[in-house]
């Protein structure tokens, strides 16, 4: 199988590359392909001719989303959507990736993949804006997987890295460190992600649409921050912070927004739970 790798520097590009379990992958530099630039999306997918694309690129720095709207809407919208029709063009089929963020976290269970999206910053809006765009443009080979609260091996640099290292540095910098608590969220370690993505388009029954794809079960920012320091054994006090959903920066993130993931795991592809995934990712400071 040949596949077209978008985003290969990332979290989830890295990991997707590690765990590849046997493919022609293609993993272009963004010098090379820019969803900015629809005629480098053009020439490549020719070039290339995969059977799949994953796409792992997006703007995704919620705070910078707000500042700049237009380019998060030309990242994660129209190029998305020139990605698409490129795809379609080559009869290729697109996975690419969404946020929890489209939701509004009214919901007190897990989201599945039939609830109503409704999202309440800029971000979240690109996001939805682009699941839109993708598949009106290709709906037999589009397939939108959403995921929440990212982690991994490669390093963020959009994000100046990720939430779990973030947190191990400030415990061992800081006697006291404040975290949200008000936020329910379902992290999701990319190592797991990654090899859930490669079964997914592997099976004989992928159907286009949307699929959930996170670590099983859910908690709070400040749950995942206690659970971080108590399995390194560092001595610092982890304080919650209930700030009401609401950014220093002015906008709005869902209280509740963890997902479920209901489609992927009828056909049996599952994640293992949070704990167990930030547990295995530890073990490298243990």
């Amino acid at each position: 199988m040949r596949v077209l790798l978008i985003g290969a520097s990332g979290q989830l590009g890295q990991d997707l590359l590690t765990n590849n379990p046997g493919d022609e992958i293609v993993a272009p530099s963004r010098n090379e392909l820019d969803l900015a630039r629809p005629d480098q999306i053009s020439r490549i997918t020719r070039e290339v001719q995969p059977d799949f694309v994953i796409n792992c690129a997006a703007f995704h720095n919620v705070p910078s989303c707000e500042q700049q709207a237009a380019e998060a809407f030309l990242i994660n919208c129209i190029g998305l959507r020139d990605l698409s029709l490129a795809c379609a063009e080559q009869g290729a089929w697109l996975i690419t990736f969404s946020s929890d963020y489209v939701f509004n976290g009214d919901k007190d269970t897990p989201y599945v993949e039939t609830d109503v999206p409704c999202p309440l910053q800029v971000y979240g809006i690109t996001r939805l804006a682009g699941e839109y765009a993708a598949q009106a443009s290709s709906p037999l080979r589009t397939v939108i997987v959403r995921t929440c609260g990212l982690y991994g091996r490669a390093f963020s640099r959009s994000k100046g890295g990720n939430f779990v290292d973030a947190r191990v540095s400030d415990a061992r910098q800081n006697k006291r460190i404040e975290i949200s608590c008000e936020q329910v969220v379902t992290p999701t370690s990319t190592e797991d992600l990654s090899r859930a993505v490669h079964a997914l388009i592997r099976h004989p029954e992928l159907a286009p649409g949307i699929y959930h794809l996170v670590n099983d079960g859910y908690c709070s920012w400040y749950e995942f921050t206690r659970a971080i320091v108590d399995i390194l054994d560092i001595r610092v006090e982890v304080a919650p912070v209930d700030r009401g959903g609401r950014d220093p920066r002015g906008f709005r993130r869902p209280l509740f927004s963890a997902l479920k993931n209901a489609r992927a795991s009828a056909m049996g592809i599952t994640l293992p739970p949070w704990e167990v995934a930030l547990r295995n990712y530890l073990s490298r400071y243990l």
